[in-house]
């Protein structure tokens, strides 16, 4: 008898596609689809341990690499060769838009320097719901706008995964960033202080 309580899934690995998992267990060629879907929000989409419900109700647990962040349509599998499709799921985000390319710029810069996970599209720029923050960038000029939605950040510039309002680097907020080059000791970077 299994609990409502009881994990029925150990998804272990990310696959690229649903037949490279029944390939693999198998040793068959047939084709499979998902079995089911996974809707997480950020954050969940972050972690690599996390116990959740698929959308079909069925319990699932996650166990993966540290430092992977989860996708929308990313494939995962369990030692069986199911496959479970991730969905990004709406939550609470803020978007601003606006014509003018500049104060985009402006506005991206801004909010990296705090290091918030960044959505870019055209014209439009969305992070995670924060009041500070939505007042910030209409100070600079742009509509923000609240809204229920999927949220899939930049990944990080050397490939890791984004960074959220805390990011973690273990000490407070004030600290800087530098590097010398060059034989004459010349140091390029940023400093700056929250």
């Amino acid at each position: 008898m299994t609990h409502s309580h009881d994990v029925l899934l150990r998804l272990v690995r990310r696959v690229t596609t649903a037949h490279e998992a029944v390939a693999e267990v198998t040793g068959t060629d047939r084709t499979e689809t998902p079995s089911g879907t996974l809707s997480l929000t950020y954050e969940q989409r972050s972690r690599s341990r996390l116990r959740a419900q698929l959308d079909d109700g069925r319990q699932v647990g996650i166990l993966l690499p540290r430092g992977e962040t989860l996708r929308d349509g990313d494939l995962l599998a369990d030692e069986q060769g199911e496959v479970i499709r991730i969905r990004a799921a709406a939550e609470p985000v803020s978007c601003a838009e606006v014509d003018d390319p500049l104060q985009l710029t402006r506005a991206a810069y801004h909010l990296g320097n705090r290091h918030v996970a960044l959505q870019i599209e055209p014209g439009r720029l969305c992070w995670l719901h924060d009041h500070v923050l939505d007042a910030m960038v209409r100070g600079l000029g742009l509509r923000v706008r609240a809204e229920q939605a999927p949220f899939e950040p930049e990944a990080g510039a050397y490939g890791g995964a984004a960074i959220g309002p805390g990011h973690g680097n273990g000490h407070g907020h004030r600290h800087g960033h530098g590097q010398t080059l060059g034989e004459a000791g010349q140091e390029y970077g940023h400093s700056h202080h929250h």
